[in-house]
């Protein structure tokens, strides 16, 4: 298996910095923060570079994508995490569940408990639709207990909460509720930021960050 290009590691390197940076800016361990490569169009090529660089939790938004993604680093050493991160119909759940280590994007019991049927005791985290924009999957805010309580009877392991601010918006106040409904429902895992306000994310208490286009450069 061949290394990573410069550019990449470039990349890779730069990246785990800032958070590292973010992470100490609001005293907290950086190692408590899971980079997640976002790998939406980037082909399998691209990808395997950055597993070639030490970034072995991959996330992707498209079902198609991902299956068509999994011989990514399919031999030792390297042990691929694949994360699901967008809008999931409940027909596409059978072909991921072999491959899917953390399914991010639950949000309505329907998908739970097919998710549930094809992999039990997945781990889970709920979305959740901060702005309640109409255009967005996520659950509402005040639907959480409710859900979590049905995904954890279904027999998933709930894990923590996903969110993707709206956008116009200063991300911080965002983030900071996220990480007060996750204190408040005792969840550990918050996943949220991008490349445009990762950083932040940390700050505001991200155990995951889904970063793309600042290790992978511009998509088409």
């Amino acid at each position: 298996m061949t290394g990573p290009s410069g550019d990449v590691a470039a990349h890779v390197a730069d990246v785990r910095s800032r958070i590292a940076a973010a992470a100490a800016r609001a005293g907290r361990d950086a190692g408590e923060v899971t980079l997640v490569a976002a790998t939406k169009t980037v082909e399998p090529a691209r990808v395997q570079e950055i597993v070639d660089a030490g970034v072995t939790d991959l996330g992707e938004n498209r079902a198609q994508e991902l299956l068509a993604k999994t011989s990514v680093a399919a031999e030792p050493p390297a042990e691929v995490r694949w994360h699901f991160l967008g809008r999931l119909q409940r027909n596409k759940v059978r072909a991921l569940a072999p491959w899917v280590a953390c399914w991010q994007s639950v949000d309505r019991p329907e998908l739970g408990a097919e998710i549930a049927r094809r992999a039990a005791g997945a781990r889970v985290l709920v979305e959740v639709n901060l702005g309640v924009e109409p255009q967005k999957g996520g659950c509402a805010p005040e639907s959480l207990p409710g859900l979590i309580d049905g995904l954890r009877a279904a027999g998933l392991s709930v894990e923590g909460l996903m969110a993707v601010p709206p956008r116009g918006n200063d991300p911080r106040r965002w983030f900071a509720a996220l990480r007060e409904h996750g204190q408040a429902l005792g969840l550990r895992e918050l996943s949220m930021g991008m490349t445009d306000d990762f950083e932040v994310a940390v700050e505001e208490g991200a155990t995951m960050v889904r970063v793309g286009r600042a290790l992978f450069g511009a998509r088409d």
